[in-house]
C-alpha cells in the first residue's frame, strides 16, 4: 500500500478527485489508503483503481513496474476527467454559479487544456501539476492568494493599487516578494546565505513531512481499535461497510 500512496502522490492524484472517481467520501479514501492491503478494498472500488492506473486487474504488483512520465500522468488525468462529473462542461453549465463565475471558469479551463494540448517541451504537464497542488493548497495559506495578485499586478492584469484580500498583510508580503525577485534577477545573492536558507526551506518540509505521517499512524491506530470493538481480526468485503462506519465513529469521537 505504501507504494499506491507513493505512486497517486507522484502522479497528482489528490484525495480530493480520488474519492469523486471512485464514488465515495474523502474520509473514506483516507480509510481505503492505510488498509495493508488492496484485497481489503471493496471490489468495485479496487476495479475503477486499476482502471484508472491502467493496472491488469488484480496485478497488484505492477504498480512497481509503472513508469510515471509526463504522459502517463496525463493520460491518469484524462481517464479522471472523462469519469469524474464535476469537471465535465455540463456540470459546469449547471453549477449554481453567477454567469461571471461560469464564464470565468470556462476560460480558466480553455487556457489549462489549450496549455497541456501545446506541451512542446513537456513542461506543461508538471507545471500544471504544480497549479493543481497550489490551488488545493490556498484554502490553508493565505499568502497564496496574495502572491496570485502580485503576479497580476507585475503583469498589468489588474491595478498596482488594487487590494481585494487583506490590505496590511497583501501589501507587506508584495513589498518583500519584490525585494526578493529583484535580489534574484540582479544576480548578486550571497550564496552561502541562500544555501543556509534552502537549507532551513528542506528542515521545514521534512518537518511537515513526519506530521503527514504522525496522521498516518494514527489513523492505523483507529483501525486496530475499530477491528477490536467489532471484534473482527481484519477487514474483509462482508464487514468492510461496518468497518468503515466503526471507524467514522472513532474518529468523531477523538475530535
Amino acid at each position: 500500500m505504501k507504494k499506491l500512496n507513493d505512486l497517486l502522490q507522484e502522479i497528482g492524484v489528490s484525495k480530493v478527485k480520488l474519492a469523486k472517481y471512485l464514488g465515495v467520501s474523502r474520509q473514506m479514501v483516507y480509510n481505503y489508503l492505510v488498509l495493508d492491503d488492496l484485497e481489503k478494498w471493496p471490489k468495485e472500488k479496487k476495479i475503477l483503481l486499476f482502471k484508472l492506473l491502467d493496472v491488469a486487474e488484480g496485478d497488484e504488483n505492477s504498480l512497481e513496474n509503472i513508469d510515471v512520465t509526463t504522459e502517463y500522468m496525463m493520460e491518469v488525468e484524462k481517464r479522471l476527467n472523462t469519469t469524474v462529473k464535476n469537471n465535465s462542461m455540463d456540470d459546469i453549465a449547471s453549477a449554481n454559479l453567477s454567469k461571471e463565475k461560469k464564464n470565468l471558469l470556462n476560460d480558466i479551463i480553455f487556457l489549462l487544456k489549450e496549455k497541456l494540448e501545446d506541451d512542446s517541451y513537456g513542461d506543461a504537464g508538471v507545471t500544471m501539476r504544480y497549479l493543481y497542488y497550489l490551488l488545493q493548497a490556498m484554502e490553508n495559506i493565505p499568502e497564496i492568494k496574495y502572491l496570485l495578485a502580485y503576479m497580476a499586478k507585475s503583469n498589468c492584469f489588474i491595478k498596482p493599487d488594487e487590494y481585494a484580500f487583506d490590505e496590511d498583510k497583501q501589501f507587506t508580503f508584495e513589498g518583500i516578494l519584490y525585494t526578493a525577485i529583484s535580489l534574484y534577477n540582479s544576480g548578486k545573492s550571497d550564496k552561502k546565505r541562500v544555501a543556509e536558507n534552502h537549507r532551513l526551506f528542506i528542515q521545514e518540509i521534512e518537518q511537515r513531512n513526519e506530521e503527514k505521517l504522525s496522521r498516518t499512524q494514527q489513523l492505523m491506530t483507529f483501525k486496530d481499535q475499530a477491528l477490536r470493538e467489532l471484534g473482527y481480526n481484519d477487514v474483509n468485503k462482508d464487514n468492510a461497510v461496518e468497518f468503515y462506519e466503526k471507524l467514522a465513529e472513532i474518529e468523531a469521537r477523538k475530535l
